[in-house]
């Protein structure tokens, strides 16, 4: 990860500024912890704080073109980089190999247009020095973080953390995923893609699909096989790195899919079509719990049947309690799921930066395309089966996102999750619903295939273990979906919960909703977790960045209508679908 800083619309003295973005900047450092950079002139500042992945001696940011009126800096990865400089039009002269330099190349093409073009994941802000513009863009679910906030002055901050805008500014808001801020547009008419915030910026969605609407997937077709193909060329692509890489291997479905792909082309450098040798052709697989947790078991297996390097870290319940102030401030979020997973993912990626690994390949998102979730087994229909599934999409950057992000950046990790890449995703949201759906109210198989212990009901994510049948363990292959903060140990979660009841007594909850009037905790876990946000983060709007609401097994909160059940059992853990996980089922019908 790398992370960017600005202000823009400068209104006072840039020469005061100047140091004070350095110095905001900084708080940043652990995500671009490789080299600082800074550009200035009288109208903006742009700040960056660099990961080197791509291109590490000539990389550095901010990037400026060769007639030194453009300047871009900006936080992710261009997958399609080659492909997209192939079809350059343009006469640009290119002074550098990072991939994101591309963004500059279609920019002094195309203007504002281009940005649907790129996959990727990223967060950018580009100056224009020759007319004192600006544009800032982010990928289409918020992979990478990014937040804007303005100062009394009415100056605009833009930052890939919001800690760094505290400080200075009276609001910060997220800016949203898939949008772009332009402004040269801020004065001309609204169109059907633009929401305009309570600021009063024009925000333009670039990011538009036809699959997000029922009608238009609900005669589709789709096979296992289109789901193998445009995974694998997914994760192909992701694995774009001069750096050390290895893979989070959990021992679920999404992780070790991802692990047993990667493994295949680990033996050759994707950046040239794997025409030389990989760099550091040895694969290594990274897998955290408490000792004797289910996850560690299960990732050990898929481990040693794809035949990584595998490295399993432990940690204690006291260690992981120990971390979750310094989690709440590195993630950014009081929200009870994010918190229990971050945990032993931060604890992780101080190890596997200790063993100079700079990047790792995630299964994030496979739960969101496929219904993956073990509410999704309560869903009635495939029409409402598929509107959960954008729901979860639209929502994602405030949930798995964000923890797959910043716990790793928190020690200079870069995260990348290809089951979220642009056209896997098209292929994927592209099908019809009803071949991904699971439980009772699915197709029904044969009597006795492979399934969740009753013979006929569909497994949750059915088709990705189809499309991935010979390469895992077959104990790995149909294990039922753990969600990451339960894997890691049962006794993690239990334990959270009796530290909250320690700290938060009766007489707080009874007045929580006067402290807290915004996303009151319902629980004394989700209040001991928001008096520490506010400690580090006193802003009412930074309270509001975090998503709030009642879930059960990690539900939107309108999937609670699915089952009456479901709003009297209102808790994140996958345990809480007790009539369907294997720890908590007790209904035998079926």
């Amino acid at each position: 990860m790398c992370s960017i800083f600005g202000i823009l619309d400068i209104k006072t003295d840039v020469a005061a500024l100047r140091p004070k973005a350095i110095e905001l900047s900084g708080m940043l450092r652990h995500r671009g912890p490789d080299w600082s950079g800074v550009w200035s002139n009288n109208k903006a500042i742009l700040v960056h704080e660099r990961l080197a992945i791509v291109d590490l001696e000539n990389g550095a940011q901010p990037l400026i073109n060769n007639n030194r009126n453009h300047i871009l800096a900006v936080n992710g990865e261009i997958y399609n980089h080659k492909q997209l400089e192939a079809a350059l039009t343009t006469d640009y002269q290119f002074q550098t190999q990072s991939d994101c330099e591309v963004i500059l190349a279609l920019y002094q093409q195309e203007g504002v247009q281009f940005i649907d073009q790129l996959k990727g994941m990223f967060a950018f802000a580009l100056f224009d020095e020759s007319d004192g513009s600006y544009l800032i863009a982010r990928d289409h679910l918020g992979i990478i973080p990014l937040y804007y906030g303005y100062d009394v002055h009415g100056q605009l901050y833009v930052a890939s953390e919001m800690k760094a805008l505290v400080p200075v500014c009276k609001t910060v808001s997220e800016f949203p995923p898939g949008h772009y801020l332009s402004s040269k547009e801020q004065d001309g008419l609204s169109s059907t893609h633009t929401s305009i915030s309570e600021s009063g910026l024009k925000f333009t969605r670039y990011y538009n699909r036809d699959w997000r609407d029922y009608d238009t997937v609900k005669d589709a077709g789709g096979d296992a096989k289109l789901v193998h193909d445009a995974l694998t060329e997914a994760v192909r692509t992701h694995m774009m790195s001069d750096v050390p890489y290895g893979v989070l291997l959990s021992g679920g479905l999404d992780s070790s899919v991802i692990a047993a792909v990667a493994q295949k082309f680990a033996k050759k450098r994707i950046e040239d079509e794997g025409q030389s040798k990989a760099w550091w052709p040895q694969l290594h697989s990274f897998a955290v719990g408490l000792k004797g947790a289910p996850d560690l078991i299960a990732a050990k297996k898929v481990a040693d049947h794809i035949g990584t390097i595998h490295h399993e870290l432990h940690y204690t319940v006291q260690e992981g309690i120990d971390a979750i102030r310094d989690v709440i401030y590195f993630l950014e979020t009081y929200d009870v799921t994010t918190i229990r997973a971050s945990t032993p993912m931060y604890l992780m990626a101080r190890k596997i930066k200790a063993m100079g690994i700079k990047m790792v390949l995630s299964g994030e998102g496979a739960d969101e395309v496929f219904g993956g979730y073990l509410y999704f087994h309560k869903a009635p229909n495939a029409k409402e089966f598929h509107e959960e599934t954008v729901r979860k999409l639209d929502r994602l950057h405030m949930f798995d996102c964000a923890r797959a992000n910043k716990s790793m950046s928190a020690w200079g990790v870069e995260a990348r999750v290809p089951f979220l890449d642009k056209a896997f995703l098209d292929t994927a949201m592209s099908m019809n619903p009803a071949l991904k759906m699971c439980g009772k109210n699915a197709d029904r198989l044969e009597t006795g295939a492979p399934g969740f212990g009753r013979a006929g009901i569909k497994m949750e994510k059915h088709i990705v273990r189809e499309a991935f049948a010979d390469y895992l363990p077959e104990d790995v292959l149909w294990r039922q979906k753990e969600q990451f903060s339960d894997g890691v140990g049962y006794n993690w979660i239990d334990s959270l919960v009796e530290q909250a009841e320690s700290q938060v007594t009766d007489q707080m909850m009874l007045s929580a909703e006067f402290r807290f009037p915004h996303n009151t905790p319902q629980t004394k876990e989700a209040y001991f977790y928001r008096t520490i946000f506010e400690q580090h983060f006193p802003l009412d709007s930074a309270a509001e960045c975090v998503p709030g609401g009642k879930s059960v097994a990690c539900s939107t909160p309108e999937a609670l209508a699915w089952d009456e059940k479901f709003s009297q059992n209102a808790d994140p853990s996958g345990r809480a679908m007790f009539d369907v996980h294997e720890q908590g089922y007790t209904d035998k019908s079926a």
